[in-house]
């Protein structure tokens, strides 16, 4: 099946709270960019998010945080397209060194799974399987 992968930083607009901690809610909007993806190029489509079956978030995510967030087609009925999500962290800020400082995360650290479903209508296909 179909996958898609974004990268993002996390920026200090991102941190909704007290550590500059980022509000899991981001997160799901990645997921949710992606799955914009994933229905572009399985239906020539931005479809619709029905929803989401299941959201667990795994680890903290702070302002300068890099996290790939990815997705794939898991099903598909003749409308839905189930998906599951996965987000990591691979590059987090070093402030203890300098303000500039940053490592790469040798295994990158699971911060949020998730499933859901979304919808492209039959008149909006325009790729058929």
């Amino acid at each position: 099946m179909e996958e898609a992968m974004i990268r993002m930083r996390m920026s200090k607009t991102d941190a909704h709270y007290g550590g500059d901690l980022v509000d899991g809610a981001r997160i799901l909007q990645l997921f949710g960019d992606v799955a914009t993806e994933l229905l572009i190029r399985r239906d020539g489509d931005e479809g619709l998010f029905v929803a989401y079956d299941a959201v667990e978030f795994t680890a903290p995510v702070y302002a300068g945080d890099f996290i790939e967030a990815a997705g794939r087609i898991v099903g598909e009925g003749n409308t839905s397209r189930k998906m599951s999500f996965e987000a990591y962290k691979v590059i987090r800020p070093c402030p203890d060194i300098s303000d500039s400082a940053a490592e790469v995360i040798e295994k990158p650290i699971l911060v949020c799974r998730a499933s859901g479903t979304c919808v492209v209508t039959a008149d909006k296909q325009r790729r058929k399987k």
